[in-house]
């Protein structure tokens, strides 16, 4: 979904993701001298309308036009200096509650005079889109993402540098409302604050079902589990197992089973057979290797009526540190697809060769009836090419653009990974991914249009001011992501995604989902979020501290140009930033 205006050469585009509205501009060659960069208005429905921010400054603010009513980086005081902007609701202006409906977008290029100074704004050259923000819906399919932004400005803007995500102690169930900490502003806040901030709408997409079942009696829930010990839903959990309304099949690989040490899982599990009210509610189990779904199927009675998918772990780290995804399907057949292949793990006892062997073990396709063209298949496989292999094939001749993120490309086995590897080499596409693999890293390079590759993994930075330093929380993998958009807004656009980790081990021996969904509004969703991970860490990873010997290094402040040779490389067809424009425009 995106809407569109134009006007005399000057062109923006806005689309639509989950809960957040990706602009995109373009103007003619003839119009870009002495640009100055684009501010952006915007009106939340009939609510106050405000200048969204750019972090960035004039290094000598007073010398250019200011609204004295707005901060110096305020975007009518420090235009944005480039040729998009992703823009989350609620990141500054509505941090308490978020308003969803109809947001107008107003965008007006700046520019300098020949002095290099910004000149007074001309609202005569400005264009207005107006486009819905809310959590992503379309007919039966909900989409939830986490923030995954624990390194970031924001995250330490919110809830300062020493921010925690566990209160000190080994104790599996916490009270999330107690105070976890102080901002920088001397303000407390809860962990339920931290965790409704990062944990963003996929939080919302799991506590949606879990408050669901709890206030319906009727309803039961059958979940597959791999890490499992975020506090509010163990107790969601364990009320569910009084009332004997769960089941659950609960990884139990050495990750998460020790008789010596219990890990939480154990500790779960023996907290949840205190209470159960039926026996052999849990199964705990790994086919051949791993229990690696991460399911909730709602049933009534043993009708299955919604599911939610996805890659996101219910732990602290999956909700609350990884970037993850969830899908929930208000949708009987899908859920009755899921359900049947948790009870044929159930009958199983989680045994791989025997759910090799059923009919369960195979890739289902539907259409219609409020979905997307779309296959689930489920692992483990006997023979796992099939899938993997489609999806290499369709990256190594993709002919437009391909944005992923993945939780590792170098250690992995399988087709797809190599085809991610060398992705960036094809001049001839626009390619943007991320992983939480640390080599073959490729930043972008003015004048090539090669693509970029970037790593989520927690590494030490020296940030410029006006950049702070951030909250030193790196538990597990940064990228935690299972999915790659080949065709970003085009009528081919396809996206595979789901707990899988496209890897051929993985597919042989886990119990997993992959889903492959052809449809283009979703698929722009997808392609946002990979855009707004590479961005944040293509930054992190170009001040990345390679040398030890750089320990009290101090980089030099960086300022907005007070010229437009940023914009040169965006009009120069032999650089990145130029498919870059051309792509969104």
């Amino acid at each position: 979904m995106f809407v569109t205006e134009k006007s005399n050469g000057f062109s923006i585009k806005a689309y639509q993701g989950d809960a957040k509205t990706l602009l995109a501009f373009s103007l003619l060659k003839s119009q870009i001298k002495l640009l100055a960069g684009f501010t952006i208005r915007c009106q939340p429905g009939t609510k106050r309308p405000f200048y969204l921010y750019n972090k960035l400054q004039f290094k000598y603010p007073e010398k250019h036009a200011q609204n004295i009513n707005e901060p110096v980086y305020s975007t009518i005081n420090a235009p944005i200096q480039k040729f998009r902007w992703l823009h989350v609701a609620g990141n500054f202006h509505q941090e308490d509650e978020v308003f969803y409906g109809p947001y107008t977008y107003t965008v007006t290029p700046r520019y300098f005079d020949t002095k290099g100074l910004l000149q007074t704004i001309d609202l005569s050259l400005s264009l207005s889109v107006t486009i819905t923000v809310q959590p992503f819906l379309q007919g039966n399919l909900e989409l939830g993402f986490t923030r995954g932004f624990v390194q970031s400005q924001a995250f330490e803007n919110h809830f300062g540098k020493k921010a925690i995500l566990r209160p000190a102690g080994k104790e599996l169930v916490f009270d999330t409302d107690s105070i976890a900490g102080k901002n920088n502003d001397g303000i407390e806040y809860t962990f339920k604050d931290e965790f409704t901030w990062s944990g963003f709408t996929a939080r919302e997409k799991i506590f949606n079902i879990l408050n669901e079942v709890q206030n319906d009696s009727s309803l039961s829930l059958d979940v597959f589990a791999y890490d499992l010990n975020e506090p509010d839903i163990i107790k969601a959990f364990l009320n569910l197992a009084k009332e004997g309304r769960i089941r659950i099949l609960l990884d139990n690989a050495p990750l998460h089973h020790n008789k010596t040490i219990p890990k939480p899982e154990d500790v779960f599990e023996e907290q949840f057979n205190m209470v159960v009210t039926e026996p052999a509610m849990i199964i705990r189990g790994k086919f051949s290797r791993f229990q690696h779904n991460k399911v909730f199927i709602i049933r009534k009675d043993w009708e299955a009526l919604k599911v939610l998918c996805g890659s996101t772990n219910f732990s602290v780290t999956g909700v609350y540190v990884n970037s993850n995804h969830v899908l929930v399907f208000n949708d009987k057949t899908i859920a009755t697809l899921y359900e049947n292949v948790f009870n044929e793990s159930w009958d199983d006892k989680l045994n791989g060769p025997k759910f090799r062997a059923s009919e369960w073990s195979n890739s289902f396709s539907f259409r219609g009836n409020g979905l997307p063209k779309m296959k689930i298949s489920f692992a483990p496989h006997t023979d796992a090419g099939p899938e993997l292999n489609a999806i290499a094939t369709r990256v190594s001749k993709e002919k437009s653009s391909v944005f992923f993120a993945v939780m590792e490309v170098d250690k992995s086995s399988g087709p797809i990974f190599p085809a991610l590897k060398k992705l960036h080499e094809n001049v001839d596409i626009f390619s943007y991914g991320i992983s939480d693999s640390t080599t073959d890293i490729f930043l972008y390079k003015p004048t090539s249009r090669q693509g970029i590759k970037v790593t989520g993994k927690s590494a030490k930075v020296i940030l410029p001011p006006p950049f702070n330093k951030e909250a030193g929380i790196g538990l597990g993998h940064q990228i935690h992501h299972k999915f790659v958009v080949c065709g970003f807004n085009t009528s081919k656009a396809v996206l595979w995604c789901g707990s899988s980790n496209l890897a051929l081990l993985g597919e042989q021996e886990n119990g997993d989902s992959l889903l492959e969904i052809a449809d283009t509004d979703i698929a722009t969703v997808f392609a946002m979020e990979a855009l707004a991970l590479v961005d944040h860490f293509h930054f992190r990873d170009s001040n990345m501290e390679i040398v030890a010997a750089t320990k009290q290094a101090v980089k030099r402040p960086i300022y907005l140009n007070i010229n437009n040779i940023w914009a040169l490389s965006y009009y120069n067809k032999n650089d990145l930033h130029y498919v870059d424009r051309e792509l969104f425009k």
